[in-house]
């Protein structure tokens, strides 16, 4: 059967990929050919079977006389080859190979031989080589085009996969892949071979690639069809869909009708129904006079027969004396939603949505899933109707005697659940956001109370399951947020903190209460707390991507340098196995017949590869490490090359990102207007990657101004353009013209202020990058790059002009640098009265005076290089004409004027730093009194403090371990 998959998308069985025994290749491939054997096939016969038994030496001596009677069979030399690698001589054999490969063979016999070949030399990129000669020889050979996509799948190569079926053989796979496969799976059927369930899976995958879904109907519902047992009513979705492709709705009601008689609980075919009844009623369906309705039995094909049939199956639930089932109860909420939208008159409607939602909650409001089932249908209730709903279903609520609080408790779990749920549909409804300070207040107590009522219940729960109550603490937290962000009390934010610590004392496992925790530490500008937190997530696999973000946007802004490289690491680690593994399961769904899998993988890694996460993790990686390193531990270029980065690469999928991002990860209970939109999402992947734009343009400038100044070290001005100068200075100024495009982008961006929700994507650095300075400065600095190579072109003595504009802008990003340290001054976090507030764009700001400082001390370094053999020159000519005391040119003293600057700026910056550390220590937050706590919860958040505290601390020292490294390089650039 993998002979009918080869026919169906020109690829695929491979003994390079099935690792036979060698011999048994041989043989399959002579049986291949029939009773009519190839002379060559019997000459070569003894060689082979002295590999395959490991007498490598005999093989190669019966090789070379086989060469001197017959120098032109290739298939020997390789042959000699593959016994020379396996005495290891590896040399010798990779020589004798390529003389054959270069040949590009089109016999099986060598082909196979240099595809075993390579596979023991770990070069399967080779293969590739070898079938894409002799595809181009041999375009009709189905063989080679199925050993070429194996080759490219063994490498990973998905482009090169696709063009081996697309272009123009597309075309090919229409013309004469496809319809071979079906006439192969067409005689199998009628010899009455086909037996597994995969044969039929990929006999229907054919009809279905040729658009012949009236003969896949016809597979999929005759005796063949029987076959599809692996999954759960696979053969019944599969008519579904092929159903609705053909737009046969009668079919696709009557079918998903009786289905839904079978199991009145299986969703699926819910909206299958409800979507046949209005195309039906759209084409004014009407069922014929005599005989059924259509293939698949009767068609309902009105509202009335609809609601009937959904009312009957709710009665066959009512009826039942053991646990009713969701499903009929739900399909009557979803049909009154779709038939609202649809505009039909309320009497058609099956009920009052909120009589029919209290019914609901009455029976499945002790289930956790029942505020999910609910709430997607709160559109149906009015708002003058909000309040007497919740009160209705707090009258369905079992509490018991009142305590000293004020409050009642549910006296088990299900009434706890019960209960619960009415808050959370409280929530939703937006009756909390309604309340003022006070009310605000008050439901926080009463829902930490229901909290820490309802641990009872979880006593002998282990550590890795939740608490009953969890939800009611990370509502709670949730109010407190509420008020953070309409109040501006940062006191709030700091009982949110201690309260979800105490929670999380007692439900170790609980992932809302670390995301919160985690969200809420990033707000304040404390990372420290936040990898530990994180780590505990124990995210798998595909979740370093959807999460990923969480971690990655905030290590290096806040300071954290240590923790930032092995966050990125850690995520890149995830994507680069990524792309060797899907390769690998690719293979093995070829090999095993699990067809379906294949575009589910090929998706998959589609999907990751153009992750915009990953695109972001790669590229900030990359800027991490030179901020750390380039000048410090080795030069820029020699950084830049470590790197393999080059300023003309774009490896970034612009066109194709993804934003694979969880914006819904967080648990939310806020009513629709508060929730995160479609433009919401919108905008911030539109502000993420300006902002991996603006990242990738600086990360390549640096790689080009590298490449420049190594140039300028190398060449003289004379020879300069002979070797590729112009060429570097032409990428410069295009790099730098669509820096200055994409800049202008952003400040349209930033000029809309979008306020994302609190629980929603976070807000990129591109806002505050643009309003501290530090881009406009970063690309004021790289511009001045194409002045100094002016300069150089020119030389000193007739560029008095050129000189003073660069002394201009020396003067000019100095000026701007101190702006952006004036916009880092201030206390990070100070106590004012027994309160404590904290200023983490501060932080932010500090560290993109570290970022562009950086870049300006690069482009310093650069200018060094080329004043420093001009001013040889100089003194050179002073010499001949003994004019010792010759003033220097305005550039050298406005050079040294920067350098001076700078290294005042640094002092600046450290002493800064000093003073924050020392007022850090000096607070006393051991004073700190919190109003209305237990001393249980007093303690919790003052935990929280402290984690703060020490986040900053550890911020401070890392960037002034930088700044201190960096200072020491300023030695360097004294010309």
């Amino acid at each position: 059967m993998s002979m009918v998959f080869c026919a169906l998308i020109a690829p695929d069985t491979d003994q390079y990929t099935h690792a036979r025994e060698f011999t048994q290749q041989v043989n399959s491939t002579m049986a291949a050919r029939g009773h009519v054997q190839d002379p060559n096939d019997r000459r070569l016969r003894p060689i082979y079977d002295y590999l395959d038994n490991g007498n490598n030496k005999m093989a190669i001596q019966q090789a070379d006389k086989l060469l001197k009677k017959h120098k032109e069979l290739h298939c020997a030399k390789v042959l000699k080859a593959i016994g020379l690698q396996r005495t290891g001589k590896q040399d010798e054999a990779f020589t004798l190979a390529q003389e054959v490969a270069i040949l590009e063979p089109t016999d099986d016999n060598s082909l196979q031989a240099l595809t075993i070949l390579y596979r023991e030399m770990h070069r399967p990129e080779l293969v590739t080589k070898l079938y894409e000669a002799a595809v181009r020889k041999v375009p009709l050979s189905e063989e080679y085009h199925s050993h070429l996509f194996m080759a490219y799948a063994r490498v990973g190569e998905y482009k090169k996969m696709q063009q081996a079926i697309s272009a123009k053989d597309e075309k090919l796979a229409q013309t004469m892949f496809l319809p071979l496969a079906e006439r192969m799976v067409e005689k199998m059927v009628k010899e009455e071979k086909i037996e597994a369930e995969a044969e039929v899976q990929l006999y229907f995958m054919i009809l279905d690639r040729l658009g012949k879904y009236v003969e896949a109907l016809d597979v999929i519902r005759g005796p063949l069809g029987e076959k599809l047992t692996s999954e759960l009513q696979s053969r019944e979705s599969k008519c579904m869909m092929l159903y609705r492709r053909l737009e046969r709705w009668p079919e696709c009601n009557a079918l998903a009708q009786k289905l839904l008689l079978k199991n009145p609980d299986d969703w699926q075919f819910y909206p299958y129904y409800f979507d046949s009844l209005f195309h039906l009623m759209d084409q004014s369906w009407s069922p014929p006079k005599e005989g059924e309705h259509c293939s698949e039995g009767l068609v309902h094909h009105s509202v009335a027969e609809v609601v009937r049939f959904v009312e009957e199956r709710i009665k066959v639930e009512d009826s039942k004396e053991s646990h009713s089932l969701r499903g009929p109860y739900l399909a009557r909420l979803e049909l009154m939603h779709r038939l609202r939208e649809k505009g039909y008159p309320e009497d058609n409607l099956p009920g009052q949505p909120s009589d029919l939602m209290v019914q609901f909650f009455t029976m499945f409001g002790d289930k956790p899933c029942c505020i999910t089932d609910l709430k997607i249908y709160l559109h149906l209730l009015c708002p003058d109707q909000h309040v007497q709903f919740i009160n209705r279903l707090s009258e369905a609520v079992p509490l018991g005697e009142r305590g000293e609080e004020g409050f009642t408790f549910p006296q088990d779990p299900k009434s706890l659940q019960r209960h619960l749920c009415v808050c959370q549909l409280s929530r939703a409804l937006g009756l909390h956001h309604s309340l003022d300070l006070s009310g605000k207040l008050r439901l926080i107590t009463e829902l930490k109370a229901h909290y820490h009522h309802g641990l009872k219940f979880g006593n002998d729960t282990l550590k890795t399951e939740l608490q009953f109550s969890d939800m009611y603490c990370l509502m709670a937290a949730h109010v407190y947020i509420d008020l953070w962000t309409e109040t501006g009390d940062e006191d709030m934010v700091w009982h949110c903190l201690g309260l979800l610590q105490e929670g999380l004392s007692h439900s170790p496992s609980n992932a809302q209460f670390k995301l919160l925790l985690l969200l809420l530490y990033c707000h304040l500008g404390a990372f420290e707390p936040i990898v530990d937190l994180y780590s505990s997530l124990d995210a798998k696999h595909i979740q370093h991507d959807t999460i990923g973000f969480l971690l990655t946007r905030y290590a290096e802004p806040l300071g954290h340098f240590a923790a930032a490289s092995q966050s990125c690491n850690f995520s890149l680690r995830f994507f680069h196995s990524n792309q060797k593994d899907t390769s690998e399961y690719i293979i093995q769904a070829y090999k095993y017949g699990a067809f379906e899998k294949i575009p589910e993988f090929i998706a998959l890694r589609n999907r990751l590869n153009q992750s915009l996460h990953f695109a972001q993790v790669r590229t900030e990686r990359m800027l991490l490490d030179l901020f750390l390193e380039a000048d410090i531990v080795l030069s820029l270029e020699e950084s830049l090359k470590a790197m393999s980065l080059s300023g003309e690469e774009d490896d970034i999928p612009w066109d194709s990102l993804r934003d694979n991002r969880d914006l819904t990860v967080f648990t939310n209970w806020d009513p629709k207007e508060r929730q995160l939109t479609d433009e919401h999402r919108t905008h911030s992947l539109e502000e993420e990657s300006v902002w991996l734009r603006i990242r990738s343009l600086t990360l390549r400038l640096l790689a080009a101004l590298a490449a420049l100044g190594h140039t300028s070290s190398q060449q003289n001005s004379e020879t300069s353009n002979e070797n590729g100068v112009g060429d570097k200075i032409s990428l410069l100024s295009s790099l730098l013209s669509q820096l200055d495009q994409t800049l202008q982008m952003a400040a349209q961006i930033a000029k809309k202020r979008i306020h994302y929700p609190f629980l929603g994507p976070p807000s990129s650095r591109l806002a505050s990058a643009l309003s501290s300075g530090a881009c406009q400065c970063q690309a004021a600095a790289l511009q001045l790059s194409v002045h100094l190579h002016e300069l150089e072109s020119t030389g000193l003595e007739e560029s008095s002009e050129l000189q003073t504009q660069i002394c201009n802008i020396f003067k000019s990003l100095v000026v701007q640098l101190q702006d952006i340290l004036s916009k880092c001054k201030g206390d990070l976090l100070e106590m004012k009265e027994s309160k404590i507030k904290t200023h983490p764009s501060l932080l932010e700001n500090l560290i993109f005076f570290v970022e562009t400082v950086s870049i300006v001390f690069w482009m310093a370094s650069y200018c060094a290089k080329i004043l420093r053999p001009l001013k040889t020159s100089l003194q050179k000519k002073k010499k001949k004409k003994k004019e010792a005391n010759a003033v220097l040119p305005a550039l050298m003293c406005g050079f040294q004027e920067l350098t001076g600057c700078l290294q005042d700026l640094l002092t600046q910056t450290l002493e800064h730093i000093k003073v924050q550390e020392a007022g850090m220590v000096a607070l006393k937050l051991t004073s700190l009194t919190l109003e209305g706590h237990t001393q249980e919860e007093a303690s919790f958040t003052k935990a929280a403090i402290d984690k703060v505290q020490s986040s900053y601390m550890r911020s401070l020292q890392e960037v002034a371990d930088l700044l201190r490294k960096r200072a020491e390089t300023l030695k360097n650039l004294k010309i």
